[in-house]
């Protein structure tokens, strides 16, 4: 069950709470918006393909735990850009203190990790279940606010696209999309390779937001 598909049952785009670290939690208040009672959505819900539990707070908002969050990269893609205004960041220093840099570096590793992804032959169908691990979670639960975004009168692009810069790069550097040495690819190797394609589809989107044009190489 993808943000998207959620979003279609709901009515609207589900809200990602917590780390993910544990599970892959929405919340919505989207009984308390139709005028339904909560429990009777919520026993809705839990029969859909995908969910694997659904509570009710006792605000009346739903808490959605989704069984395969990795799912949601499939309905991530390339955009059309709709350019924003000047640029929020220069481009020096290029350091980890610089917001830019931080997101710019990012797309040009998720970037690169394709190109490379082709060169060593990692590829195979995508099997979302295996974006299990903690750094992979991380950048799923910020990928999962995009739909949100989109949708907002204020959507943040500055700040969102430096916090799942800096997710990704924890990923990039501690759950390799690549194999290394002797290593053969694998299925896990194609799974971060299309969550780093994500990653790169969404800065893109980010970027031009903010006025910039998402550069491959630094």
């Amino acid at each position: 069950m993808t943000p998207g598909q959620l979003g279609e049952v709901l009515g609207l785009p589900p809200i990602p709470s917590g780390t993910w670290a544990e599970e892959a939690l929405y919340v919505s208040p989207a009984a308390l918006r139709r005028g339904e009672a909560p429990g009777e959505m919520a026993a809705r819900l839990r029969v859909l393909p995908g969910i694997a539990d659904v509570r009710v707070r006792g605000d009346g908002f739903l808490e959605i735990v989704v069984a395969v969050p990795g799912g949601l990269v499939t309905e991530i893609g390339p955009v059309p850009a709709v350019a924003g205004g000047a640029p929020p960041w220069a481009d020096l220093p290029r350091t980890w203190d610089n917001p830019g840099f931080v997101v710019r570096l990012a797309h040009v590793r998720a970037v690169a990790v394709q190109r490379w992804a082709a060169e060593l032959g990692v590829g195979g169908d995508f099997r979302p279940e295996l974006l299990a691990g903690r750094w992979d979670r991380a950048v799923l639960r910020s990928l999962a606010e995009v739909h949100g975004r989109r949708v907002s009168r204020a959507p943040g692009w500055a700040a969102y696209t430096e916090q799942l810069a800096r997710v990704y790069h924890d990923a990039f550097e501690r759950a390799p999309a690549l194999p290394s040495g002797e290593e053969e690819p694998s299925a896990l190797h194609a799974a971060r390779v299309r969550l780093a394609r994500a990653v790169r589809d969404v800065l893109v989107e980010g970027l031009a937001a903010l006025g910039e044009t998402a550069p491959d190489r630094l």
